[in-house]
């Protein structure tokens, strides 16, 4: 066995930011469900931009009826989700656009779905937004951003699958 043999099989991969803005760690956001990881490990950004991009290649795994979530499974199956806003499945759709279908393949950097932050806000909504991996007991050297402002597709998640 060679001396990189270990390392078959496994390659360091990244998710790019789904939205410009500024990186909080997801300890910080105000809904325990995210800041305790319950769903699965991630990073938060505080939106300055309410276009949402898929942060890699893959299919979209699910769309919420409201909009205000989308599931993807990139091609190296690792679950992503991201979270527009806290509690904002209780706008029924309102204010949000989706634009990305179930099933539909996606590469990094593809448009998904459209918020208006400004009446979300309005609304009396947080509009921080959770990247979530769901599966992620099923990655290693799982590395987050937890500060700085982000251009969306920039690397905010690293991973080993």
């Amino acid at each position: 066995m060679g001396f990189f043999d270990f390392m078959k099989g496994k390659k360091g991969a990244f998710l790019g930011a789904p939205v410009k803005g500024t990186c909080i760690p997801i300890q910080e956001v105000a809904d325990p469900t995210f800041a305790e990881e319950i769903i699965g490990k991630g990073i938060a950004i505080k939106p300055s931009d309410g276009r949402v991009y898929a942060p890699a290649d893959g299919t979209v795994s699910s769309i919420f009826p409201t909009g205000h979530a989308v599931g993807i499974t990139t091609t190296d199956g690792v679950e992503v989700l991201i979270h527009v806003g806290l509690d904002t499945v209780e706008l029924k759709g309102r204010h949000f656009q989706a634009v990305a279908e179930a099933g539909q393949k996606v590469k990094k950097g593809d448009f998904l779905l459209e918020a208006d932050l400004e009446q979300i806000s309005r609304a009396g909504y947080d509009t921080v937004v959770p990247v979530v991996i769901c599966n992620s007991d099923e990655v290693s050297n799982l590395s987050c951003k937890t500060e700085g402002d982000v251009e969306t597709g920039e690397e905010v998640i690293t991973y080993t699958k």
